[in-house]
């Protein structure tokens, strides 16, 4: 099983307590005109922040989280109680939605390397993307839309509820994610009301290929 290969980078906490909130990797205004500004400065700086303040109350509960990687927690989340499940994969999950966006135009495309294994396993780029948008648009409620390598070393397009994601040990489909989708309602409400269809076909404007092309690599090698 891959599912804790990939890193994100600054996921253990930044001191023995404390777990923190990444600045975004651009500016808040950078990914118009598919997601506005306020959107990104609501969604980054009040509910990421609260699932990073929630997440640093549970460590008088279980003060080993202090000293694992999310993706540790995650792995093993089935130790904790809900309120670690909930916020330690809100935390997880939007470091690396972050990660995976850039802005229009900056985002590169596919390596050599993933677009083989996409057409291997999808037969196209473009029936992958019609595969993640229906996994996105056909979650109930909140949730998240995933392409994961899993347990065969095969692509594979799965979703999950609330603020699970595939590295967790409590969920159906499990794996390595390595693109990921927020189909929260916070995360597109302003500017796309309740057309979500709409907000995750104009999301592909923003997919950061050079980031989802490097967690491949380190997901397979």
């Amino acid at each position: 099983m891959v599912a804790t290969l990939v890193t994100l980078g600054s996921v253990v906490p930044a001191s023995a307590d404390t777990f923190t909130l990444p600045p975004l990797p651009y500016a808040a205004e950078a990914l118009a005109p598919v997601i506005d500004k306020e959107t990104m400065q609501i969604h980054h700086g009040k509910h990421h922040q609260a699932y990073v303040n929630n997440l640093n109350a549970q460590v008088a509960n279980f003060p080993d989280l202090a000293t694992l990687p999310l993706e540790a927690i995650m792995s093993r989340v089935s130790r904790y109680n809900d309120a670690v499940r909930n916020n330690a994969g809100g935390h997880y999950n939007h470091q690396l939605f972050w990660q995976v966006m850039a802005p229009p135009g900056q985002g590169g495309e596919p390596s050599v390397e993933l677009f083989a294994a996409i057409k291997r396993d999808f037969g196209s780029v473009e029936a992958m993307q019609t595969a993640f948008n229906q996994a996105a648009a056909s979650r109930f409620g909140s949730g998240w839309a995933w392409l994961i390598l899993d347990k065969n070393n095969k692509l594979a397009i799965t979703s999950t509820a609330n603020q699970d994601n595939p590295l967790m040990d409590v969920v159906e489909v499990q794996g390595t994610p390595i693109l990921a989708l927020d189909v929260w309602e916070h995360a597109y409400y302003l500017q796309y009301q309740n057309k979500r269809g709409d907000y995750a076909t104009a999301w592909w404007k923003l997919v950061n290929w050079h980031k989802v092309n490097h967690f491949y690599h380190i997901a397979t090698h």
